[in-house]
């Protein structure tokens, strides 16, 4: 663990002095004391892909803050340039071991109960593109800023693979079933300008101003009284995260059958040899 820092947030420039830090090969975190505000940056180059252990550091950071009776709010964003998340590592998916593959999604599944469910007012600020299990985190957040000339949205489908229920569940509730239906099945990546439309997210600033913008934002957050605000989120998202709960282990042993289904399998292969292609060029 990180020693115990003491630094503090200056609001006009977005800088971090003051407060605990964490720092991590794939993770970066600082809290303001007198604020009680976290900010959490994902750093795992190229693309913040999703591996088991960096979902396994995703969810520990979250625990730990939440843990932190200093801490009451958090603001996820990427240290990466241009990406918030591309979403799942598919070499956790392709050619898989099948422990591996059974432990992977579990982790899936924990980071984004806690990040769904926690107690902390959470902020997305959407720095990069943000497809699939990007997307995915960024609805789990209370509320969504997102720069400019990027893109958002679960693009399972174009992957040959099938978002789970519990995506299409955060989804729904965020732009409701006809237009995720429609998402879904089209693998649609928003521009910044349509997710604000269809309420994908909720504000959008220039790239310089999205940290000022999302502090601004959790500051109203914390100052309602946490008890009631953090009820006040279980109470609408709990069906939601229990009805995982209550499928987890189902949901598993459905994903690592679809997974090591041949088609899926070459689909992934197809899709990693376009990659390949794309940066060879």
């Amino acid at each position: 663990m990180a020693s115990s820092i003491l630094r503090r947030f200056i609001p006009r420039k977005t800088t971090w002095q003051y407060g605990q830090r964490l720092m991590s090969s794939t993770l970066d975190f600082s809290v303001d004391e007198q604020t009680g505000i976290a900010l959490l940056k994902m750093k795992r180059k190229p693309v913040n892909s999703l591996n088991l252990e960096f979902l396994q550091d995703i969810r520990s950071t979250i625990v730990t803050l939440e843990q932190n009776k200093k801490c009451k709010g958090l603001i996820l964003t990427s240290d990466v340039p241009k990406i918030f998340s591309a979403g799942i590592d598919i070499l956790e998916m392709y050619q898989p071991n099948e422990e591996r593959l059974h432990s992977f999604w579990r982790a899936l599944q924990d980071m984004w109960l806690q990040l769904y469910v926690t107690p902390l007012a959470t902020i997305a600020a959407i720095n990069g593109h943000s497809p699939a299990g990007g997307c995915l985190i960024s609805i789990s957040c209370d509320y969504r800023i997102m720069a400019p000339n990027y893109t958002i949205g679960l693009n399972e489908t174009l992957l040959g693979i099938v978002a789970p229920f519990w995506f299409k569940d955060v989804m729904c509730n965020t732009v409701g079933h006809r237009e995720a239906e429609i998402a879904l099945a089209l693998g649609k990546l928003y521009s910044t300008d349509e997710a604000l439309q269809k309420g994908l997210v909720d504000e959008v600033v220039p790239s310089e101003q999205i940290m000022e913008a999302a502090q601004k934002k959790l500051l109203e957050y914390v100052k309602i009284p946490n008890m009631a605000r953090a009820l006040s989120k279980q109470l609408m998202r709990q069906e939601t995260a229990d009805k995982l709960r209550s499928k987890q282990d189902s949901d598993i042993q459905n994903f690592v059958n679809f997974c090591l289904q041949d088609k899926v399998q070459q689909s992934l292969g197809f899709y990693l040899e376009q990659l390949k292609k794309r940066k060879s060029k």
